[in-house]
């Protein structure tokens, strides 16, 4: 079945002028979501003037895991809509803290762990080479954990301890991809767990 979406959308990065497109990270980049399809709104960090956006890479289908290093491949066109949340504005927002790519559908919101949340800032001046030799899933694991447990806690006012419960019982993680230098993980959260849901 087809699952059409742009695999990169990102803002620049604020780390370096010129940036691998491979490697997603804090700003986006190859996310290869196939959640992020029509419908779909990703919230990004700005880092700088402009936020210089890109968006390509367009997949017609593409399974969760993206082993072979790509999906079915396709010319695309696209219409965005493009909204700058102003930073003072954010307050209660579930994106008001937001240091990742964070996926909003009509029915999840989808966070985005990576091994190496900001490889660029982790690795300096080698980080995008050295990000390729360092990914591992338990790391995206945690990532996908510690940021869902930070949602779940800023966003919906839950203990820890409520959380983690949660997240064991409700919370979907999934391995997003395996080929893009700093490998995914990512967490689906339905907003139907909460009264105040749509």
């Amino acid at each position: 079945p087809l699952r059409p979406h742009f695999g990169v959308i990102a803002v620049a990065p604020r780390e370096v002028d010129f940036v691998d497109s491979v490697p997603p990270s804090y700003f986006g980049g190859n996310l290869d979501n196939w959640r992020l399809g029509k419908g779909a709104t990703v919230y990004l960090p700005v880092s700088v003037p402009g936020a210089l956006l890109s968006v390509g890479d367009p997949h017609a289908a593409q399974g969760d895991g993206e082993l072979s290093g790509t999906a079915i491949e396709c010319s695309m066109t696209g219409t965005f809509e493009v909204i700058l949340h102003k930073k003072a504005d954010l307050a209660g927002q579930p994106f008001a803290d937001l240091s990742y790519p964070l996926i909003e559908t009509a029915t999840d919101w989808v966070l985005t762990g990576f091994s190496h949340p900001n490889y660029l800032a982790e690795f300096g001046a080698q980080g995008q080479s050295e990000v390729y030799a360092k990914s591992s899933l338990d790391l995206a694991m945690k990532d996908a954990f510690r940021k869902m447990r930070r949602f779940l806690m800023n966003v919906k006012g839950l203990s820890e301890d409520e959380a983690i419960a949660l997240m064991s019982a409700a919370v979907d993680f999934g391995v997003t991809q395996v080929v893009d230098g700093n490998w995914g993980v990512h967490a689906i959260l339905s907003k139907r767990l909460f009264q105040d849901a749509p």
